[in-house]
């Protein structure tokens, strides 16, 4: 039996991440699209909340990382998740996945929180291999018996470091109890980069509520070529009334039709209920070509009800839908920007507080270890590494916050590393480092952890160049539970207006719950009734990548890789809001007219 389990776990291979080593390119994206069905009903008075997270695997260490999650959807449980997950395959390897299905009880991000309902593995290949690439795969909890004492033998040289999740999964499940299926289909992604916009009206739909009108909203789906639908879009509620005008949305044509334009595209309208048992009222087909007329006579569709048509003799439709407008842009990308000038200016901001313990005990997060980094310093390398790469005099400001300052000990959230006020740049990484070594020596520790001040500081800059010419980034390393949020929350829902992201990489063992909350992710962070224009903040947990083997090189690209993994997109769309094209980016590098002697 262990031998068994041991071929199993050694068959499973990776998803590949680009190899600097052997310089692997992706062979082409597919996108995999997940579906459920008769999944367990976890909660009492409602049905199951699910959410989909897929995990693959490092080509060295084996062990499983999340690459993504699908949305929430409430009150079912047969979901079909629009979010999509975007890989890059290799007709050459095994790429290794693992699709894990949560019920979700509360906003926390911490799975342990919530009620797991089944998980599958396969390989990449195994979908796109599959007929029509698509793989139906039953759901189920991981072998307590099996795998609880196997897993170190896995892998001797990180024990216990594989997937504590799987251990601990081990223990909560209903051996023996079905758990539902999951479908995955995968589907090559063109190179399509248009991106189209539209806006669709209803007119006399068909009233499902009792004591009130219907709430309709739509769903979109694009058709596979063995005649099969796959969900691209869901429009908002529109809430009492059966003639909605819903808001304008935009989609990639490559979801929407992935290139095709003859291809047929189905749209369902339904009444929501708050129940998830959502009212059909009808459906209507089209294509791209279709829609690509815009508004004309020819885009205004009957609603067909299938079933209401057979028994009634007089039906007609169910209503009509009217798209309002449609208009197709290409899709700018990020490199689009950077070919075109647009400089990214990096500032970091370094935690000072007490509860970081004094530097000169080893068990202080900022202790300088002559043989080695310390978490700080490695979470600061491996980021600016990068992003130095796209600034041109590699002269980036320093700061720290919650300490005192010589002489008179008074407390800065926002003093200069260098301790030069009127010039607190430093020259590359190593100048940063540097100045970080230098501060422990000259300031005390104190508190408390304070954030808005250093994102107004650099909020200030990024207000005075928006003309897509710059795009600031700011990363804060800190070890603890934020003192000021309710001002940091207001500080980023204003600076989400601007050209700039925030990263945060939390430090130590501490719960990082508000940070997860700054990451608004899956809900968008706001501050006094305002809703944040974007999302700007990345948060990652240093913790989750520590390699026990002390493959210090690998694990911090990791990091790098995950926490700048959103900086693209974060760009893109503050550009996209703005009308910005990368044509239309002036040629002067320089930070809007300030120079590195500029005072703050």
């Amino acid at each position: 039996m262990e031998g068994d389990v041991m071929d199993k776990l050694e068959e499973m291979a990776s998803v590949c991440e680009f190899d600097p080593i052997t310089g692997n390119i992706p062979a082409t994206k597919v996108e995999i699209s997940v579906s459920c069905r008769n999944l367990l009903d976890r909660d009492t008075f409602s049905k199951s909340d699910p959410v989909c997270i897929l995990y693959t695997q490092g080509v060295e260490s084996k062990q499983w990382r999340e690459f993504g999650r699908t949305e929430v959807i409430d009150n079912t449980l047969n979901p079909d998740f629009v979010r999509k997950y975007i890989l890059d395959y290799f007709f050459e390897e095994k790429q290794n996945l693992r699709f894990d299905i949560y019920d979700i009880d509360s906003k926390s991000p911490d799975l342990a929180k919530h009620d797991f309902l089944g998980q599958t593995f396969c390989t990449l290949g195994e979908i796109v291999g599959s007929p029509a690439s698509r793989l139906e795969k039953p759901l189920g909890y991981p072998d307590d018996v099996l795998l609880l004492p196997n897993i170190q033998k896995w892998n001797d040289e990180e024990p216990f470091m594989v997937d504590m999740q799987l251990i601990w999964l081990g223990f909560r499940g209903i051996p023996g109890k079905k758990c539902g299926t999951i479908i995955l289909t995968a589907e090559e992604l063109g190179n399509c980069r248009d991106c189209a916009t539209m806006q669709f009206c209803a007119n006399k739909l068909d009233k499902k509520d009792f004591f009130g009108r219907s709430d309709p909203f739509m769903v979109f789906y694009r058709s596979n070529e063995d005649g099969t639908f796959t969900i691209c879009h869901k429009t908002e509620v529109v809430k009492n009334t059966l003639n909605p005008v819903w808001k304008p949305f935009s989609i990639p044509v490559r979801a929407l039709c992935n290139g095709d334009h003859d291809r047929s595209i189905k749209v369902e309208v339904y009444d929501w209920d708050r129940d998830g048992s959502h009212d059909f009222i009808g459906e209507f087909t089209t294509s791209y070509r279709e829609l690509s007329r815009g508004q004309s006579q020819f885009n205004v569709y009957e609603v067909v009800n299938a079933k209401k048509k057979t028994k009634k003799r007089r039906y007609i439709n169910s209503g009509t839908v009217t798209l309002l407008s449609f208009l197709v842009e290409a899709e700018h990308t990020f490199l689009d920007y950077i070919k075109a000038g647009t400089q990214i200016h990096f500032t970091v901001a370094i935690d000072f507080t007490a509860s970081n313990g004094n530097p000169s005990q080893s068990t202080s997060l900022h202790y300088m270890n002559p043989y080695q980094m310390n978490a700080y310093a490695m979470a600061l390398k491996a980021v600016g590494e990068i992003i130095q790469d796209y600034d041109s005099d590699k002269m980036f400001p320093a700061l720290g916050f919650g300490a005192k300052l010589p002489p008179d000990g008074r407390v800065s959230h926002e003093f200069p590393l260098n301790g030069n006020v009127d010039n607190p740049y430093c020259n590359g990484m190593e100048g940063i480092l540097e100045a970080y070594h230098q501060s422990l020596k000259t300031v005390q520790l104190y508190g408390p952890t304070n954030f808005a001040p250093v994102v107004n500081h650099v909020a200030r800059y990024a207000a005075a160049v928006q003309d897509g010419s710059q795009y600031f980034v700011l990363l804060i390393i800190t070890d603890g539970v934020i003192s000021d949020m309710a001002q940091t929350k207001e500080a980023i829902v204003n600076a989400a207006k601007l050209p700039m992201s925030i990263i945060i990489v939390g430090v130590g063992q501490a719960e990082f719950d508000a940070m997860v909350e700054l990451d608004g992710d899956d809900i968008r962070i706001s501050s006094r009734g305002k809703l944040a224009e974007r999302d700007i903040v990345q948060f990652v947990p240093f913790r989750d990548y520590m390699d026990r083997t002390g493959n210090h090189v690998l694990s911090m690209a990791r990091l790098a890789k995950d926490v700048l993994a959103e900086i693209p997109d974060q760009l893109i769309l503050y550009m996209k809001s703005r009308g910005i094209k990368p044509n239309q980016t002036p040629p002067d590098c320089s930070p809007g007219g300030l120079s590195p002697t500029t005072a703050i």
